[in-house]
């Protein structure tokens, strides 16, 4: 089980995680919840241990181990990663060469042609081709999707896994989701979409850096729909007002 328990993250004293707990169990899918700006991205890269989001307060634990201090790699070797908000460019590489970390992971062919075909890529396209700036947003989304699923992790993270694809490949995105939890793994969904939080088991409404509600992805989608559309934070536990605008 992956825990994050009271943390906290500050940036030159200004509070932008406050006492967030949460509980990853094996076996479920999850979505991290919440508008833009509410800081549910800032929680994955504190899961993930990145450079910058070591958090101010709190523990993060794994398998009851506490990871809080361990770095990026180390939580990798665990089985915790995480997909980009916004996609890396790795120039020069091919497709294949860039999933399979240049031939150090010993991956098949057919597994990887298998894993483009899940994310909407046909492998006869794109696996020798270039990765370089004649790659839209999207097709480099799409394989970074793909770098983390060949990896099998145990907790994927996957942040705004629709962003800079099309609409009308949520279904894609659920069969990725399937996949990942098919395969023995956890995803965790961040976003501030509906539909995609639908696809999950349960969720955590985050706003302005605090978690407002934990329970069913339905039930939260259905508050998030009728309330946070249109919400100036007024629904805030009264400990944790924040400035109306």
């Amino acid at each position: 089980m992956l825990e994050l328990i009271d943390i906290g993250f500050e940036v030159e004293g200004k509070k932008i995680l406050r006492k967030i707990t949460m509980k990853f169990e094996e076996g479920k899918k999850y979505s991290i919840l919440g508008m833009n700006g509410a800081g549910k991205s800032t929680i994955a890269y504190v899961i993930m241990g990145l450079e910058g989001y070591k958090p101010t307060a709190g523990k993060i634990y794994l398998d009851g181990e506490d990871i809080t201090d361990l770095p990026v790699s180390e939580r990798a070797k665990r089985g915790i990663t995480l997909l980009w908000q916004e996609p890396a460019r790795f120039r020069g590489l091919t497709v294949k060469d860039y999933l399979t970390l240049g031939g150090k992971l010993n991956i098949k062919k057919d597994e990887i042609a298998q894993i483009l075909e899940l994310v909407g890529l046909s492998p006869l396209l794109y696996m020798n081709r270039t990765v370089d700036e004649s790659l839209s947003g999207g097709e480099r989304k799409r394989i970074e999707l793909a770098s983390v699923l060949l990896l099998k992790p145990r907790y994927a993270i996957l942040d705004e896994p629709d962003s800079g694809i099309d609409i009308m490949s949520l279904d894609m995105i659920k069969n990725v989701i399937d996949w990942i939890f098919d395969h023995g793994g956890t995803p965790i969904l961040i976003t501030h979409r509906e539909e995609v939080a639908l696809e999950t088991d349960e969720s955590y409404l985050v706003c302005r850096g605090i978690i407002l509600k934990r329970g069913k992805s339905k039930d939260l989608v259905e508050y998030y729909r009728t309330t946070c559309d249109k919400c100036d934070h007024i629904n805030l536990p009264v400990e944790n007002k924040v400035e109306r605008k």
